[in-house]
């Protein structure tokens, strides 16, 4: 175990330290903020609305369980329990440490970032299996450059990403899941329609 932390704080110390420049570091602290993605998240909305009516409210609610449950577990269950700090509290990692946002008062494992960003990319995923390709790895890609902006701001670790990316994955492949392997659900969200976007 104390190996894998060992190697944890030295591949922090790469992204953080040695991989900094300055197009990354006024890219990141935007980019891995909840409020800079608004505007997507509402065009988002206005797409659902258009395409599936009343029946838009549905994919709201399911977006809303979907976070909700991954942040739960991630915030309130594992974090609670592992206490583990921040890299930005971490004296040893002090002296080097590039810290481009505000250090949070929170535990550190897991990155409730990675965990909900992923939750929803895969959830989306898995909801509308036809989706092109490119969307997929597009909404991959966004979920994981996320995640490692927290890594290079100096605010997680990262195993913290990883494992909140993995659990974040379960989470949302599990709820989408659910809504697409069950016929009476299937049918409430998207009627007699080809599930696609």
């Amino acid at each position: 175990m104390t190996s894998i932390l060992q190697w944890d704080e030295y591949l922090f110390q790469v992204i953080n330290g040695s991989w900094h420049n300055d197009v990354l570091d006024y890219i990141m602290p935007w980019w891995r903020d909840k409020k800079f993605w608004i505007p997507a998240y509402l065009v988002g909305l206005v797409y659902l609305i258009w395409k599936y009516k009343l029946k838009s409210i549905l994919f709201v609610l399911s977006i809303a369980l979907t976070i909700t449950v991954s942040d739960t577990m991630s915030s309130k269950v594992i974090k609670k329990s592992v206490k583990r700090p921040r890299p930005c509290r971490n004296e040893a990692l002090a002296q080097d440490l590039q810290l481009l946002v505000h250090c949070g008062g929170g535990y550190s494992f897991t990155s409730s970032h990675a965990t909900n960003h992923f939750a929803l990319a895969v959830f989306l995923i898995t909801l509308f299996g036809s989706m092109r390709k490119r969307w997929k790895w597009l909404l991959l890609f966004w979920a994981g450059s996320i995640a490692f902006g927290q890594v290079y701001v100096g605010v997680h670790y990262p195993i913290d990403i990883l494992a909140g990316a993995l659990l974040g994955s379960l989470i949302g492949w599990g709820i989408a899941k659910i809504i697409v392997s069950n016929n009476k659900l299937n049918e409430l969200f998207f009627g007699n329609k080809k599930i696609s976007v």
